[in-house]
């Protein structure tokens, strides 16, 4: 009897060992493709963005030659975001483009002719809206990461997350200038 008691003992526990193993690891595959996931949602977003800066520069050079610098930092950026298939890599150079953008529409506030122009304000208008809608895919995309970050750290998760190659993914941060608030001017 105790020998039929052991191998029934065995067996569940094997059972209850693979059901944990086979629970972790479709927790950390959710997370991983919910990651994934929202990146690509926000990355349609951030092509859209990138696609309107060279209106936006095309426009601005005709009021701005002196502006130079800031006008090849955006033409840079907007390269470089087609090259890395990096997710790390591509969410840096998005927090680098919002950064610089932020520093253009400060200048173009400089120029009375620039935002008086309706293609600018058009175009402006535009990107405005995508960097809302930036903001609200960032959100989500940060929480994604947020729980898969957490995911592969929790225990014993971090087990098999070390053993499949886990690593840490990186969050859209917000940059200085988009936390301050210097109120309306005139």
């Amino acid at each position: 009897m105790t020998r039929i008691a052991v191998i029934i003992i065995s067996i569940f526990l094997i059972i209850t060992i693979l059901s944990i193993v086979i629970n972790i690891y479709n927790k950390l595959v959710m997370l991983k493709f919910n990651v994934d996931k929202s990146f690509g949602n926000i990355d349609v977003v951030l092509k859209q963005r990138a696609d309107e800066i060279p209106n936006l520069v095309t426009i601005a050079k005709q009021f701005m030659n002196h502006e130079k610098e800031t006008l090849n930092q955006l033409t840079e950026l907007r390269t470089s975001f087609y090259k890395p298939t990096n997710q790390n890599t591509k969410t840096e150079i998005a927090n680098e483009t919002s950064k610089v953008l932020n520093t253009f529409f400060g200048l173009a506030e400089n120029y009375p002719t620039l935002t008086s122009n309706i293609n600018f304000l058009e175009l402006q208008k535009r990107v405005s809206d995508l960097e809302n809608i930036i903001s609200d895919r960032r959100e989500f995309f940060n929480d994604s990461v947020t729980l898969y970050n957490i995911g592969i750290h929790e225990f014993p998760n971090v087990i098999l997350a070390k053993i499949l190659g886990y690593q840490d993914k990186t969050i859209l941060a917000i940059t200085d200038s988009e936390k301050t608030y210097n109120g309306i001017q005139f």
